[in-house]
């Protein structure tokens, strides 16, 4: 990464020719995302054969995800109005831009259940893929002995899923040169300068959320070793950072939660969720931009426009997809919630990629941390691994 940024910055835009060693190292972790998704996911939900305990891991996850992600939001409005990053721009609206109508909580919801699984698996639609895996593997459980070829199909498709991702993150070192080179590249001091508070803000806020909050959580209600998690997911945090894909890194994320203990069956239920709903470094990035673009602005927001930005940048991280450029997209909802000026994400989409990197790195770092403190509640976390004093047994 520290190589690919300094060949990045010397050769200027000229490092766009390394790009596409990037490109193939994102296309081959894109790859393995909806094969590994759908089996692992339907494999994990076929093992629990206490349903009970699926519905209370589903709600535990779900409350953990929305709870954070409040709480993120909360921690990026109150950096912005710390750090002022848009004060004294005085810049004036020119003009309206005009911007799709986000979809509502009740179509969102409708869309969740696939009109064609197969369809939404070509489309990458991970939500409604979830959806279908969760069903399949309620309903092969439900049928007993009859349902036990099929598992044992998607069992040994997923073991092939988890060794072919060892295999692409034996060329995590080129790829991530080659997407750092190009990034340094393409987004140099001349971007970075005028714009510095918003990145320093965003980054303040992430390493905040990221390792001071995530740790007190992992420590004072997982009763876990904190420095041990950390050491554990460096890996995920790595790709998220380069490839600012939440749904990318899922493979990784994957393998890092088993190894730190966390059950197969419970890495696959609650990872893709997250992948898709939690949103952490995203809601502080949505906190930060919105006071920076009312500051630069000279727009007053009162506190109810304050909590206009909480619930919806809480409510819309459940729709929005792990992918580079989906925060972007969220601001723009956030912005015309409280009436700011939607020229503010010309701003922000200069600088956009850089802030992408280290709000996904918080993302996935959440997701990793909600899938143990989970699987811990529920006897699903084997603390001799986490602890070290037993290797995972992972086959990649």
């Amino acid at each position: 990464m520290i190589l690919g940024i300094i060949t990045g910055v010397g050769l200027g835009t000229d490092a766009v020719i390394l790009k596409p060693i990037g490109s193939l190292f994102i296309n081959a972790i894109k790859m393995l995302i909806v094969p590994l998704v759908f089996c692992s996911l339907v494999v994990g939900v076929s093992s629990m054969q206490d349903t009970n305990k699926m519905g209370r891991m589903g709600l535990k996850t779900l409350v953990a995800y929305l709870v954070t992600t409040a709480i993120a939001i909360s921690l990026g409005l109150l950096m912005g109005y710390i750090l002022e990053p848009g004060a004294g721009m005085n810049l004036i609206t020119q003009e309206e831009i005009v911007t799709k109508d986000a979809p509502s909580l009740i179509n969102t919801i409708v869309d969740l259940v696939p009109q064609n699984p197969v369809q939404a698996m070509a489309a990458g639609d991970i939500l409604q893929i979830i959806v279908f895996a969760l069903a399949l593997g309620v309903s092969l459980t439900l049928i007993g002995k009859k349902g036990k070829p099929a598992v044992a199909v998607l069992t040994s498709l997923a073991e092939a899923m988890y060794k072919l991702t060892g295999i692409v993150m034996l060329f995590a070192p080129f790829g991530v040169f080659g997407l750092m080179a190009w990034v340094a590249g393409s987004y140099g001091l001349e971007v970075l300068l005028p714009l510095m508070k918003v990145v320093v803000a965003v980054y303040i806020a992430c390493a905040l959320h990221g390792y001071g909050f995530y740790g007190l959580i992992i420590t004072l209600i997982g009763k876990l070793n904190s420095l041990r998690f950390f050491k554990t997911i460096v890996d995920a945090q790595v790709i998220a950072f380069t490839t600012s894909s939440s749904a990318g890194t899922l493979p990784v994320s994957l393998r890092c939660s088993e190894r730190l203990g966390a059950s197969r069956g419970a890495s696959s239920f609650i990872l893709p969720l997250g992948a898709t709903i939690n949103m952490d470094g995203t809601a502080i990035y949505q906190g930060v931009t919105a006071l920076f673009i009312a500051q630069a602005f000279g727009v007053d927001l009162g506190t109810s426009d304050y909590l206009t930005i909480i619930a919806t940048s809480t409510l819309a991280s459940i729709g929005t997809a792990g992918v580079p450029g989906a925060g972007l997209i969220m601001l723009t909802l956030v912005l015309t919630t409280v009436g700011l000026p939607m020229e503010g994400v010309a701003l922000i989409a200069g600088i956009d990629r850089i802030l992408d990197m280290a709000r996904t790195t918080v993302n996935i770092t959440g997701d990793i941390m909600v899938t143990t403190l989970v699987a811990r509640s529920e006897g699903e976390l084997d603390m001799d691994i986490y602890n070290g004093h037993k290797k995972p047994t992972i086959t990649h």
